[in-house]
């Protein structure tokens, strides 16, 4: 199996191993390449703002950690180009499909990003220039590579010119322009040129050449020159690329559990408004749910309300709903014989009914939220469990407000397996779930921001003082916000959420996502509308962690959509460097 995929930072144990096989090929197959960018690769990744680019690394592996080659990318978001400074395979060269891979997921960034396009540079395929016949195939086998893209030499410059008098001349500095219509104007061009001279090569180019060079493009708009390998292969727009942004799991046996009494919102039609938009997008790239042992559900939840819930389920007829009306707080040590009556037993409420597909349902949602976390231990960087019911107001050993499995939480503890683990709760309710299973533990950070209790479901918790108890002593933060709130409100509540986040320093983060926040939604009161929850979306993907996003609520189907996709258009955009694109071009042609 051949993956690519970009390694955003060394977070992960997977990516720093990538990392330091990306630098054993960069030592053995680029001799000439300063040690000390070798060594600070993962620096650049890291905290690119002391670099004059940031740098994007794209791997090619085999799914096991194993890398087959890879592409090295730096990016000027203020000259808006990307520069590809190399592009090789473990074994040598290009070859066997990896270089072609590796630089169709370039071009598709580049498209993305909505550049002025990509440059690099690439020896002559002239015989007098080149010491060695084989040199010379090499090179002409490299720029008809190139050539099967788009990817041509700049032509009538000075680039190639010494920079010394009979000293060896520059490589060609090739151009493509990654599904952009407009040419390459003059000015871009010189931009770009003299950036590149000046941070890529500041040490060997004085001021004077610099000049000279830049000077040296003077067609407007700028030539290429014309293909010489590749002539009746037309050029390819940017491919989708199969590394999209963002994992997607869906729950698609989630309509098997159908409450049809009037007024009941936790509907399927929610899950359907939400694909509508969002698979349109480009955005995500659809994976199957895999199948995990219950193991991971008794490790959060009670293994006796797990075996009830099941029973019960089980033995209830096609179409009928038991709804919990017997609450034993009296004598909780002896539960009623007959399973229906038991369901207020184990249930918060009275408006949560449990009928024969509902444990179905919750398991496979659970099934989901894991396929998403397992992506994100294998190099994912964003991943979204879209599923219902929801999960968050399930408690260790009791289900309520829709929920019945907290598929959240069941992901915050398989992770938290790998590393330590912050979930972000930004339903407009509280996340009582999640504060009552880790509120002990100190390795997974609570977090929930939503409506007091004192007017919010689920009444009872999400107070401002519930901090954790023994070693979870201050790893549970809850915000209780008013009842009418603004977008602005909102946000401003969430940046302190994010500060905390950052100062617990986990290597995960699960966010159980409510779209019930948004404006006229049926079980909320306050006022976010799509721009809102972009914003929100990219303030939560500044952090830059590998990410979950676990659906809970949101019952305005009129909306639910638009607000999702305006939140994972945020979120992608800042988790992975993808700024809006420039105004003054508008939006990059392509498919």
């Amino acid at each position: 199996m051949l993956r690519v995929r970009r390694i955003l930072d060394d977070v992960l144990p997977l990516d720093r191993a990538e990392i330091a096989q990306v630098q054993q090929i960069l030592r053995a197959q680029f001799p000439g390449a300063p040690e000390r960018d070798v060594a600070s690769l993962p620096g650049r990744l890291r905290d690119p703002l002391r670099y004059h680019f940031r740098t994007l690394l794209f791997v090619a592996d085999d799914g096991r950690g194993g890398v087959r080659g890879f592409a090295l990318v730096s990016h000027d978001p203020e000259h808006e180009f990307l520069f590809l400074d190399y592009l090789a395979s473990a074994r040598g060269g290009t070859g066997g499909g990896v270089g072609g891979a590796l630089y169709e997921r370039v071009r598709e960034e580049t498209h993305a990003l909505g550049a002025l396009g990509l440059f690099f540079e690439c020896p002559p395929d002239v015989r007098e220039e080149c010491p060695s016949e084989e040199v010379f195939r090499q090179n002409v086998a490299r720029l008809r590579f190139y050539e099967r893209f788009g990817a041509l030499p700049i032509a009538n410059t000075g680039w190639r010119e010494p920079v010394k008098p009979g000293g060896s001349g520059f490589p060609y500095l090739c151009y493509d322009a990654c599904g952009r219509a407009a040419p390459l104007s003059r000015r871009e061009a010189r931009s770009v040129a003299r950036f590149i001279l000046e941070h890529k090569y500041r040490e060997l180019c004085p001021a004077p050449y610099v000049e000279r060079v830049v000077a040296s493009f003077r067609d407007d708009p700028v030539q290429l020159r014309p293909p010489r390998y590749v002539r009746d292969e037309p050029r390819r727009p940017p491919p989708r690329s199969s590394d999209a942004a963002i994992l997607l799991v869906v729950n698609e046996k989630h309509d098997i559990h159908h409450v049809r009494e009037r007024g009941y919102v936790e509907a399927p039609v929610r899950i359907d408004a939400i694909l509508r938009r969002l698979e349109p997008a480009g955005l995500f790239r659809r994976v199957e749910p895999r199948r995990f042992p219950d193991a991971h559900v008794t490790a959060v939840h009670d293994r006796g309300y797990v075996g009830y819930l099941r029973r019960c389920c089980e033995g209830l007829p096609p179409g009928r709903s038991v709804y919990p009306y017997v609450f034993p707080i009296r004598n909780a040590a002896r539960p009623p014989q007959d399973l229906s009556v038991r369901a207020g037993y184990y249930c918060i409420d009275t408006f949560t009914p449990l009928n024969r597909n509902a444990y179905l349902a919750a398991r496979r949602a659970v099934d989901c939220a894991l396929t998403g976390a397992e992506s994100l231990v294998g190099g994912q960087r964003l991943a979204y469990a879209l599923v219902r019911p929801p999960g968050h107001h399930a408690e260790r050993r009791v289900f309520g407000g829709f929920c019945y499995f907290n598929s959240t939480a069941i992901a915050a503890h398989h992770l938290s397996r790998h590393d330590r683990v912050a979930i972000l709760d930004v339903d407009y309710h509280h996340g009582n779930g999640q504060q009552d299973i880790f509120y002990e533990r100190s390795d997974v950070l609570t977090i929930s921001l939503h409506g007091h209790p004192r007017f919010a479901y689920p009444y009872f918790s999400g107070f401002e003082d519930e901090r954790g108890a023994g070693p979870g002593q201050g790893h549970n933060v809850n915000y209780p916000l008013r009842e009418k709130l603004t977008g602005a409100g909102f946000r401003a509540t969430l940046a302190k959420a994010l500060a905390r986040i950052r100062r617990f320093r986990p290597t995960y983060l699960v966010v159980a996502l409510g779209l019930d926040t948004a404006r006229g939604d049926p079980t909320g009161t306050w006022e976010l509308g799509a721009a809102d929850f972009e914003a929100n979306g990219r303030l939560i993907g500044s952090l830059g962690l590998p990410t979950l996003v676990v659906q809970e609520g949101g019952y305005r189907t009129r909306t639910l959509g638009a607000n999702a996709l305006a939140f994972f258009s945020g979120l992608a955009d800042a988790a992975l460097g993808r700024g809006a694109r420039p105004a003054s071009r508008g939006p990059a042609a392509g498919p």
